[in-house]
């Protein structure tokens, strides 16, 4: 791996990794592919990824839309062809992606587009969900000696131990993510009680990639044991595209970055409630000490209503002990709002 890079999931550095995926946000626009880039090199992210369409490699006349949401397009191969850049293109990509200090990232559907991602110079693969049983595609992959992150969407536990066992017959170093191949993804399916699962099962790095929408979901997986995080971009998300509803916005990539960190220095941190020493100047300051709330001559019976709790501590006796000063007298004349000492009764 580019030993530059933020890769190798974040080896030295605090998890999660971060992952913000442009997909198809660009519409087949480099000006707003490289706008997309710099924007996220701001947020706090750690890598980029992309998809790699060449049509005529992965797709044919015959794919149906899975919803028609195309104004410009006939059909879906005719949406890939017009998703697609050339190799020298994608090189310019990769290029931006490591000037600014992102980890280049792309999911490829061909065999094909994996010969383009190598002449490229990938540190490792992202397999989408659609492509966890494409053992074809694998292989291809598994030959390079790269990594790999499998989505798991689509999945199975048994189609997953299926392609697991298939990758690790070829020594392949591999993650997975949860995810729900859903859009947008509601709360019902985030399905967090998978990270662990995952975890158990395959003794793997877990990640989750999300389809809400949401940077709460996200944080939420952070603390459930996600490890990786992906995650849809869109600069507003009014534009047109498949993914829109289920992105988040650049300013929404900015928060979840910064609450990404705090949240895992507090994982990292864990709190020992058997000690707070480092709250004595603190209690000293916060917790009271007994009062009487109105005036009161020596040899008054103390009963509860006579009592108020008030700041600071150890200016008389501590509140938590006032059930041991109801019936003392009083040895001396206190005025309203005088604290109550031990010297005061008997």
């Amino acid at each position: 791996m580019n030993p530059n890079s933020k890769s190798e999931f974040k080896k030295n550095k605090m998890a999660p990794y971060l992952i913000a995926e442009i997909g198809q946000a660009h519409e087949g626009s480099l000006g707003i592919l490289h706008s997309y880039i710099d924007a996220l090199a701001q947020t706090g992210v750690d890598a980029v990824k992309f998809q790699m369409h060449i049509a005529e490699a992965e797709s044919s006349n015959l794919e149906p839309f899975r919803v028609k949401f195309s104004y410009e397009d006939a059909t879906r191969f005719d949406y890939w062809k017009r998703m697609g850049f050339t190799l020298q293109q994608w090189k310019q990509i990769k290029a931006h992606c490591d000037e600014v200090g992102l980890d280049f990232i792309c999911s490829p559907f061909s065999n094909m587009a994996v010969d383009w991602l190598e002449e490229i110079g990938v540190a490792y693969y992202k397999i989408g969900s659609g492509e966890v049983s494409n053992w074809l595609l694998l292989e291809k992959i598994a030959k390079t000696g790269k990594p790999v992150i499998l989505s798991s969407g689509m999945s199975s536990f048994l189609e997953l131990d299926q392609t697991v066992a298939f990758l690790k017959s070829r020594n392949v170093n591999f993650s997975i993510l949860q995810c729900t191949t859903s859009y947008p993804t509601q709360p019902e399916q985030f399905g967090f009680n998978v990270i662990q699962e995952l975890k158990s099962r395959y003794q793997v790095k877990v990640g989750f990639s999300d389809h809400s929408a949401r940077v709460a979901t996200n944080i939420a997986a952070i603390a459930f044991g996600a490890e990786i995080l992906e995650f849809h971009v869109v600069f507003d998300k009014r534009m047109f595209g498949p993914d829109t509803k289920s992105s988040l916005t650049i300013d929404q990539v900015q928060q979840l970055a910064s609450d990404a960190k705090a949240i895992q220095i507090a994982l990292e941190n864990p709190i020992d409630k058997t000690k707070n020493e480092q709250f004595s100047e603190l209690k000293n300051i916060f917790e009271k000490s007994l009062a009487v709330n109105k005036s009161l001559s020596a040899g008054h019976v103390i009963t509860f209503e006579d009592l108020e709790a008030k700041k600071p501590k150890n200016q008389g006796i501590n509140a938590m002990l006032f059930e041991e000063v109801l019936g003392k007298i009083l040895v001396n004349d206190l005025k309203q709002w005088d604290f109550l000492n031990l010297k005061d009764l008997r």
